[in-house]
């Protein structure tokens, strides 16, 4: 009885020991450290507005009516809800963030200001899940340095992006330990997928900068893809 007891639980457990062990990801961790997320806000938005950096980078950016763009690591909505009254009526803004409580949060402000342009997501940390061919821009502010999984993340990004469609990063020039991004380690990273840089400015006097990338080239397979030092 027991030998009969043992060899019909024994594929059960076996089959319970292999869904418990984490599926091992095809594409390479970065050789630099990750900052955790500590808070969904930036800074204070009025101080924010201040400096005039929202507007200084959707103007780089060159968001025009009808436009369809995403902001990703949406936080509590500071770009989300000054595009949307940029792209317009026949324009769409989709913002996403992976914390459940910081998107719901952003869905009731969405409604609260009848931004009927705006549709919220919960994203993956490493996948952004986009619809394909969609995007005229995709907004990545303040929060490139909180990705776990760069090489990833990226890959997946290039398939969101219309044919001319551009990914917008804005960093802090400082290591990615804290909170920040050096350009050419981004550029690096982000030239190991397939992108290239379109355009670099500094922003005012802050140590912030805005750069604009493309997917011009050839986008790697996972096992492929080149991984960029953490001082470039």
């Amino acid at each position: 009885m027991w030998r009969l007891l043992v060899s019909l639980l024994l594929p059960a457990l076996l089959l319970a020991a292999c869904e418990k062990q984490p599926q091992q990801s095809p594409f390479p961790a970065p050789k630099r450290p990750v900052s955790p997320i500590v808070s969904p806000r930036y800074s204070n938005e009025d101080a924010r507005d201040s400096v005039g950096e929202a507007e200084t980078v959707m103007q780089l950016a060159g968001i025009k009516p009808e436009m369809v763009v995403a902001d990703i690591g949406a936080g509590e909505g500071y770009y989300t809800v000054r595009l949307a009254p940029l792209v317009g009526r026949k324009g769409r803004v989709l913002a996403e963030d992976i914390v459940p409580e910081t998107r719901d949060a952003l869905a009731q402000r969405v409604q609260r200001e009848n931004l009927d342009n705006v549709a919220v997501k919960l994203g993956l940390p490493n996948d952004p899940q986009l619809p394909d061919n969609s995007f005229d821009r995709i907004f990545m502010i303040h929060m490139y340095h909180e990705i776990e999984r760069p090489s990833e993340f990226l890959w997946h990004l290039r398939d969101a992006l219309k044919m001319d469609g551009r990914v917008v990063v804005v960093e802090p020039d400082r290591a990615t330990d804290r909170h920040g991004t050096p350009p050419r380690l981004l550029i690096c990273e982000f030239a190991s997928l397939g992108y290239e840089l379109t355009r670099f400015e500094r922003l005012g006097d802050s140590e912030s900068y805005f750069a604009e990338f493309e997917g011009k080239n050839a986008r790697p397979e996972p096992a492929q893809i080149k991984i960029c030092p953490a001082t470039v």
